[in-house]
């Protein structure tokens, strides 16, 4: 379950998370940062939440095959 917060902030943070984040991901890109401050240590349910993430995984499977061409281009 979700709750709103209604929070104050300095009008330049807000412009720079408007332009940099993008104006409905706000909300998520904060939870991401405050989350570790305020939740236990269960560190294998966050692996667990991350792995879930459909497109994170693609993007780190795609970032770890590039590595793995930029080795077999090497010189030896």
């Amino acid at each position: 379950m979700q709750k709103k917060l209604t929070i104050t902030i300095d009008e330049k943070v807000y412009e720079g998370l408007h332009t940099v984040i993008g104006p409905r991901r706000i909300s998520q890109f904060i939870e991401d940062l405050v989350r570790p401050h305020v939740m236990g240590d269960d560190l294998e349910a966050a692996y667990r939440q991350m792995a879930e993430d459909e497109a994170r995984e693609a993007e780190a499977l795609e970032w770890a095959e590039a590595l793995i061409g930029d080795i077999a281009d090497a010189a030896r």
